[in-house]
């Protein structure tokens, strides 16, 4: 269905009714419900900690287990939270943590398998994207100039890789700001 249509059906509802559906699509989809209830009462800081957290958890987590490390999870948060429509400043901040914690964790444990450096790899690329896009660059530069550091001495080219991904998105930076 378009968005046309529900346009439509939205337009011949009266208001009454449009309030029973907001009502019962709360309480039918915890997406929505979590949508609705940041959409009322916006709490970016909140939700921005929320979702760190199940981040964090994958690379480190708090209870005596081993960590998870699966980035479906950490790819769902990031998309979950963009959803709601937080600043850029706010997804940005997710999305350097995720690499953050991605990149000491290989830092801290050694190396990895050919498929989490592929992963940080794209990852990493995507928040350099981002946060050069929304002019954030002179803000987290030097965040992600740590994440290099962290791949420093990491098998599969994963450092050299890093390094290009960086100077890749500073000249990306430099190009955009005319410098």
């Amino acid at each position: 269905m378009s968005k046309s249509t529900i346009k439509k059906l939205l337009q011949s509802m009266t208001k009454e009714d449009i309030i029973e559906m907001v009502l019962e699509l709360y309480s039918a989809r915890k997406e929505a419900k979590e949508y609705l209830e940041f959409y009322a009462s916006p709490d970016e800081k909140g939700k921005l900690e929320e979702y760190k957290s199940i981040i964090c958890k994958e690379f480190y987590p708090k209870k005596r287990r081993e960590p998870q490390t699966r980035f479906s999870i950490c790819r769902k948060a990031v998309a979950d939270f963009k959803k709601l429509k937080p600043s850029a400043d706010a997804q940005a901040e997710l999305m350097i943590s995720y690499m953050e914690w991605a990149t000491q964790f290989t830092y801290d444990y050694g190396d990895m398998w050919e498929q989490y450096y592929d992963s940080v790899e794209s990852n990493f690329k995507k928040t350099i994207k981002f946060i050069v896009t929304n002019g954030l660059w002179e803000k987290y530069s030097q965040r992600l100039q740590q994440c290099v550091e962290w791949s420093d001495g990491c098998g599969y080219g994963f450092a050299d890789a890093m390094a290009d991904l960086y100077e890749d998105g500073n000249a990306m930076y430099q190009d955009l700001a005319g410098k």
